[in-house]
């Protein structure tokens, strides 16, 4: 029986509406929570960040968020330069991380509005 349990197929992750991230400026030493509705732009500081998709683990499963990021870095009088453009895990941020000198952003979680 548990072979047969084995061979059942996890179940899919929730699409979400929007995705709750965390944004860290190292200079000012301050977070925030930035609430992004997927397809829209959200900014924080010089970064605009696009989320593309937010998937969520149903209930009976192990916990665990994950986004599709675009970011890009705009400052004063420069171009947009993407920095970063991947999956983001709530549970393991460093796997896949953005490298900025000045920000840090990361998945908290995904919910639906």
């Amino acid at each position: 029986m548990a072979a047969a349990v084995a061979l059942l197929p996890a179940a899919p992750a929730l699409a979400a509406e929007v995705a709750v991230l965390q944004a860290l400026d190292k200079i000012l030493g301050r977070i925030s929570t930035l609430e992004a509705k997927v397809g829209q732009e959200t900014t924080f500081g010089t970064l605009h960040i696009v989320v593309r998709a937010c998937r969520t683990r149903p209930p009976e499963e192990p916990p665990e968020s994950t986004a599709f990021l675009e970011v890009d870095d705009q400052r004063p009088g420069e171009e947009r330069r993407r920095v970063f453009t991947g999956w983001m895990f709530a549970s393991s941020p460093a796997i896949s991380a953005l490298e900025h000198p000045v920000y840090d952003v990361w998945v908290k979680s995904c919910r639906t509005e």
